[in-house]
């Protein structure tokens, strides 16, 4: 008995950081974007995990405010929307309270991007 209250504990401990990490990407993360010509802005992704790594959330930026979709699998999130330019996507690696990838910018070209979770 003893035995089983031990192995439930210690299961107990070791699933207890992924319960904790599940919606870390939740918030608000401000990006510095840089496209391949060299020009660049600043975007704001507001983010929400919901059931199996869906996320939903809204882009602001230079193209105005978008509703977005996207996944987050571990520390990979992947989130698109459309817009007048086509087809924006971000994949990054999230790390504590920064991340960074490439993205598309659909006509406009493919770029990368950086940025820190806003303190909420």
């Amino acid at each position: 008995m003893k035995k089983l209250a031990l192995t439930s504990a210690l299961l107990l401990l070791l699933l207890a950081p992924a319960t904790f990490a599940a919606h870390h990407v939740n918030g608000t993360w401000q990006l510095d974007v840089t496209l391949g010509d060299g020009q660049g802005g600043q975007a704001t992704l507001t983010l929400e995990e919901g059931e199996e790594g869906k996320l939903t959330g809204k882009y602001s930026g230079a193209l105005g405010e978008e509703a977005l979709t996207g996944t987050v699998n571990g520390n990979e999130v992947e989130v698109s929307f459309d817009s007048q330019a086509g087809k924006i996507t971000y994949k990054g690696t999230v790390s504590g309270d920064t991340i960074e990838g490439t993205c598309t910018y659909g006509q406009l070209g493919e770029g990368t991007f950086k940025g820190t979770k806003k303190k909420e």
